[in-house]
């Protein structure tokens, strides 16, 4: 974790900070990934999202959040006029995971993998300058706001790293219970009301 604090303390900008990851050596799921899943969407968009790890599909594009999952996202977010090509920063998202490495068999992240990265994630979204993150799923929120119960936090602003975060469910979440696609719509209307001032 030293090291890991080290390097991610070092990398001035976005592109440093994923040459960084990429030889650090330290977390075992990097040997079975494809490839390191860094980030999508735009830099210096107004709302960075923090999912969990990345699944088969990301791995072998690289990329987070596509595949039926990140379809969803995309429907979702496009639903309050945002999205992760917008060129413009107040309609763009920004996107990255807890994880840049897929976890055998989709299996959740263990604490000391969180614990080993969250030195990358915090700087990540120092030098992304995010003015809201939105925490996707029970991973993020063990991570960032060291608790889980994604039911109870959804839709309830936190803090971290001195910014307002917003946790949701997570799009694979929903595909499997889509009845809880209510509360999104309502948590996508508390982040769309915060975006604008009101």
């Amino acid at each position: 974790m030293a090291e890991a604090r080290a390097l991610a303390a070092a990398a001035p900008d976005l592109a440093a900070l994923r040459e960084a990851m990429a030889g650090y050596s330290h977390c075992e799921l990097k040997k079975g990934a494809r490839n390191l899943v860094f980030a999508d969407g735009q830099p210096g968009a107004r709302v960075m999202i923090v999912g969990e790890a990345p699944g088969r599909e990301e791995d072998q594009r690289g990329l987070p959040f596509v595949g039926r999952a990140g379809r969803l996202l995309d429907l979702m977010f496009g639903a309050i006029g945002m999205g992760r090509a917008a060129p413009d920063v107040e309609k763009a998202l920004y996107i990255t995971n807890i994880l840049p490495w897929r976890p055998p068999q989709n299996r959740d992240p263990s604490p000391e993998e969180i614990a080993m990265m969250l030195p990358f994630v915090e700087r990540h979204v120092a030098l992304a300058d995010p003015d809201f993150l939105v925490l996707m799923g029970n991973i993020s929120c063990q991570a960032l706001l060291g608790r889980k119960g994604i039911t109870r936090l959804r839709g309830n602003w936190q803090t971290v790293f001195g910014r307002p975060a917003l946790p949701m469910f997570h799009p694979a979440f929903l595909l499997r219970n889509p009845p809880c696609k209510r509360e999104s719509w309502s948590d996508l209307l508390l982040l769309q009301s915060r975006l604008e001032g009101k």
